[in-house]
């Protein structure tokens, strides 16, 4: 007969005391290794802040355009300027503002018997105080503000730099056939669109606009100027003056640029050219964008 194998109750206590207590050591490493993991996860999560911007300080604006630009885009009539009155000119007038490692800007003005012209830079840097929110992005998110502000149409976009044009001598443009001025609607008759004579050799456009044929002059995005650029174009006509205002505004990294140019004219009946004060405007952006890329 055989004899079945036989395990005393007090070994069957010590055996299963031991395996649950190996079960229990088993679990608690489990769950301590996925805790380890997730504290370094956590961490490893912490530590990836968003990139910073490229720039971390910023230029003097009035040193930023060369004398050269400065002379096309503030000429004169003729008259001479001594050597004290074009320093003056040339060199701009500095804005105030509270941190120039954060906002700077300058401003140029030139009277003449024509008219007034103005320039102004505005270069501001942004900083993310968001740890998940880079620089390039809230700076991009500003951006994308003033595009908005400014109505610029989507699509459509052209090259950032100014294309050629026979009409750039700053002569300006006749309203014509009492057409609004810039065949906008709304704008304020002139003298010309009351049935007053166009000045006599001066370029006319039957939309009153300063269009050049080579291309469009309307407000558009801007390709190839900064990582975003947009170009806008108003024309006042009010009993104040005349005066058309560009404005080309552009990001590069963390940096916006705010360019303002502008051309009052004395005489009603003559229209500061649209292209040539773009292709100024686009010409010097070009130039700001070289500069601050150094």
């Amino acid at each position: 007969m055989t004899r079945k194998s036989f395990v005393p109750g007090a070994a069957l206590v010590v055996a299963a005391a031991l395996t649950a207590g190996l079960a229990g050591c088993s679990g608690g490493s489990t769950s301590d290794g996925g805790a380890a993991d997730a504290k370094s996860g956590d961490a490893a999560t912490a530590t990836q802040s968003a990139e910073p911007g490229r720039y971390q300080t910023l230029p003097e604006a009035c040193g930023l355009p060369s004398r050269s630009t400065l002379r096309g885009m503030l000429p004169g009539d003729g008259q001479h300027l001594s050597s004290a009155d074009a320093q003056k000119l040339y060199a701009g007038q500095a804005d105030i503002t509270y941190d120039t490692d954060r906002r700077v800007g300058c401003h140029w003005t030139r009277e003449t018997t024509e008219g007034t012209r103005h320039l102004s830079l505005d270069i501001q840097r942004v900083v993310s105080y968001d740890s998940s929110v880079s620089d390039d992005d809230k700076a991009q998110g500003i951006y994308d503000g003033k595009e908005l502000a400014a109505q610029i149409p989507s699509g459509g976009a052209d090259s950032g730099a100014p294309t050629p044009s026979p009409s750039a001598k700053g002569k300006g443009t006749t309203p014509d056939g009492g057409a609004h001025a810039a065949g906008k609607p709304g704008g304020k008759a002139t003298a010309a669109d009351k049935g007053g004579k166009a000045t006599p050799g001066a370029p006319s456009s039957p939309t009153g606009t300063g269009t050049d044929q080579g291309g469009s002059t309307a407000p558009r995005v801007l390709d190839g100027l900064g990582d975003a650029a947009f170009l806008d174009d108003k024309l006042a006509t009010a009993d104040s003056g005349v005066h058309r205002d560009v404005t080309v505004v552009f990001r590069t990294s963390n940096v916006i640029v705010t360019l303002t140019y502008d051309q009052w004219s004395t005489d009603k009946m003559m229209l500061p050219d649209s292209q040539e004060l773009q292709d100024k405007a686009r010409s010097l952006a070009g130039e700001l964008v070289d500069s601050l890329s150094e």
